[in-house]
């Protein structure tokens, strides 16, 4: 059961796109600006424009921080595994669809309940035998009444249009959240409506500090630095200073805001340049003294243009050092190149030249031989085959479209 308010954006899907406008950045803009979920109907009227869709799901959900749920174009089990398998979190029955009701129980054994949501609009539907099937309502019928009466989460899919009857919806103690068409622009205000709604009595889902301002450890002038991360990468980004004011400002719009001492101004980073830095987490350290902020950086960082301001090298040692992730990230990267710029005798472009059979052969005969290596006593025979079959696997990753990123956040959702 959501605990908090849930705001979710609706993004429909029409041949590849949302409205005529790019989706990935669509979804970008909601993930980092404070919606909560996304919700995709795929419009498509061909298997032709299926597929098209499916593809910009999975563009999306690989760019959104937030859970995406998605429906529309169900006719059969297997599209359920397309929204799926495309990175959704939930896969959107349409109950006004006899075979989407047909199919529920089939669904929900094969994937899960909580991978499966139902939008309804009859309130005949809403019985407790849900519970046991699925792990989401999506009510379109009345904003004010629902009569469901099981533990299922239950979003209103809401025409209202202005913050006001968005909130008047919220405030409904059945509704866990609204999907509305008052989001579906780039110039939604989240933060400010989940503050007007926090006014009035709601839960919402907004940022809150572990400890007040009041236990942190100021210098004279009632500042604290402020680290700044990429949250991706972990790049240091760059290095600034808060007071009360920026700290409090920050949790409310969830853009990294800052107090400037040349100015002695506060100011919030994108302002102008439109570099924005969307808060991801801020911790603090040992001492109270110092935040560490991770963010989703726009842009350049320094305003010198530079990604970050630590571009100038002052001491460099050589080291043998290796991130792990990285050395897998690099060597897929040299794979990419090799499939858009071949060289010639190259072992890999061998591969790609052969096709998907003569890879996927390679890819059985190392993970083969990865298993003998395995039954032998000396642990250096795996580390050799085990990065032979990496290597023919990062091949057939490039070979079907698959990054390193889409296989470690499968991993963290497991």
């Amino acid at each position: 059961m959501m605990k908090k308010k849930y705001l979710v954006p609706v993004m429909p899907l029409r041949g590849g796109r949302v409205n005529g406008q790019d989706g990935v950045k669509l979804a970008e803009f909601y993930s980092d600006n404070g919606a909560d979920a996304i919700l995709l109907f795929d419009l498509s009227e061909s298997d032709e424009e299926h597929e098209a869709n499916i593809g910009l799901m999975k563009e999306i959900t690989r760019a959104a921080e937030i859970p995406v749920y998605a429906g529309g174009h169900i006719r059969r089990t297997e599209d359920v595994k397309k929204i799926l398998y495309a990175g959704c979190e939930k896969a959107i029955l349409n109950y006004g669809r006899e075979s989407n009701v047909d199919m529920t129980d089939e669904v929900s054994k094969r994937f899960g309940r909580e991978k499966i949501g139902f939008s309804i609009a009859d309130e005949t539907q809403l019985t407790r035998e849900l519970d046991e099937k699925g792990s989401l309502i999506l009510w379109s019928g009345s904003d004010t009444h629902c009569p469901y009466t099981g533990e299922l989460p239950v979003i209103s899919v809401s025409s209202a249009a202005t913050k006001d009857a968005v909130i008047n919806v919220l405030a409904n103690k059945w509704a866990a959240g609204i999907a509305s068409i008052y989001f579906s622009t780039e110039v939604a205000d989240f933060m400010g409506l989940k503050e007007e709604a926090a006014k009035r009595g709601l839960e919402m889902n907004v940022l809150e500090s572990s400890i007040p301002w009041s236990e942190m450890k100021t210098d004279a002038d009632g500042l604290v630095p402020v680290i700044v991360q990429d949250y991706r990468t972990s790049e240091v980004l760059m290095l600034a200073y808060m007071n009360e004011e920026a700290f409090q400002t920050t949790l409310r719009i969830g853009k990294m805001t800052y107090w400037s001492r040349s100015r002695n101004e506060l100011w919030t980073k994108g302002m102008t340049s439109g570099h924005f830095q969307y808060v991801k987490s801020l911790s603090i350290d040992c001492d109270n003294d110092t935040i560490l902020a991770r963010v989703s950086q726009i842009g350049a960082a320094c305003h010198t243009g530079n990604r970050t301001c630590f571009y100038r090298d002052l001491v460099e040692r050589e080291n043998e050092g290796k991130n792990p992730l990285r050395v897998l990230e690099d060597v897929y990267h040299v794979i990419l190149d090799r499939k858009v710029h071949p060289k010639e005798g190259s072992y890999t472009n061998y591969l790609f030249d052969k096709g998907i059979d003569k890879i996927l052969k390679k890819v059985g005969e190392e993970a083969t031989e990865l298993v003998i290596a395995a039954k032998n006593p000396d642990p250096e025979e795996v580390k050799y085959e085990m990065s032979d079959l990496l290597y023919h696997a990062m091949v057939l990753m490039a070979e079907k479209g698959v990054t390193w990123e889409d296989i470690t956040e499968e991993l963290a959702n497991r």
